[in-house]
């Protein structure tokens, strides 16, 4: 996991997604049990498609005697998310970027409201298995206070839960670069008609294609079946009238997708 400005990721790529594993290193364990023994306290919601990845995170962080956080909800979709999200008003949301019925950006707005509540504000930190800068920007453009990826441990998750709960922004350095080129610069992004027109899913699965990932290796890191890659490369392919996957590569090349 790469180093962050703030969590700090392991050694892991950062395209790999990893799900958390339920038992906590002694390390990580010492560090909850500060977090704990401060007094600090924070309520999450979990959101992200993939139950056993929610899981996972619940295992590692959702021990409130140990880390101070107590995770008051989970959601497997955009709908979904609302509803436990306005229920609940959690201090801090989790929220995955690819997500059924409009992805995280479409969460954000919806739940626009609560994150401009001066009294009782939610913050949102994305935790996503992309590291792609349109993915990054997107959701902080939409208010998200911070972005990082699956790769990140336990303890690092937990500090970043309570620094995007004091109103701090949390990225690693690489994600941090996207955001101040991006709010740098005076004039629009252009506009892709082309690129547009894919999925966030679909995008996803385009640049780990052209990345030369087989198959496999795209539904390991997605979570998802072999048939279904299958399908959203075929919709990438009618989408962008291209032939294979050679000419995908080289499309998303031209267009520094990779």
């Amino acid at each position: 996991m790469r180093d962050t400005n703030g969590p700090v990721e392991s050694g892991s790529s950062a395209g790999a997604e990893e799900t958390p594993s339920a038992a906590v290193a002694s390390g990580e364990a010492a560090a909850g049990s500060a977090a704990a023994g401060s007094g600090r306290h924070a309520r999450v919601v979990l959101v992200d498609d993939h139950r056993m990845f929610r899981t996972g995170v619940q295992a590692e962080i959702g021990e409130t005697e140990r880390t101070g956080v107590e995770v008051v909800g989970e959601a497997a979709d955009v709908d979904q998310a609302v509803t436990v999200i306005t229920a609940t008003r959690p201090e801090v949301v989790l929220l995955d970027v690819h997500l059924p019925g409009g992805g995280g950006v479409e969460v954000l707005r919806r739940c626009a409201p609560l994150m401009g509540d001066a009294q009782q504000p939610v913050r949102f930190l994305a935790l996503s298995v992309s590291d792609a800068a349109e993915d990054v920007i997107g959701v902080i453009r939409g208010g998200a206070r911070g972005y990082v990826t699956k790769t990140i441990t336990g303890t690092d998750l937990v500090d970043s839960i309570f620094r995007v709960q004091d109103g701090d922004a949390v990225f690693s350095p690489r994600l941090a670069g996207f955001v101040l080129d991006a709010f740098a610069s005076t004039d629009a992004p252009p506009v892709d008609e082309d690129l547009d027109r894919l999925t966030q899913r679909e995008r996803e699965v385009l640049r780990l294609i052209a990345r030369g990932y087989a198959y496999k290796e795209i539904a390991k890191q997605l979570f998802i079946s072999v048939k279904t890659v299958e399908s959203h490369v075929s919709a990438v392919l009618r989408k962008l009238q291209l032939s294979n996957r050679h000419e995908l590569t080289r499309w998303a090349t031209a267009r520094r997708l990779v």
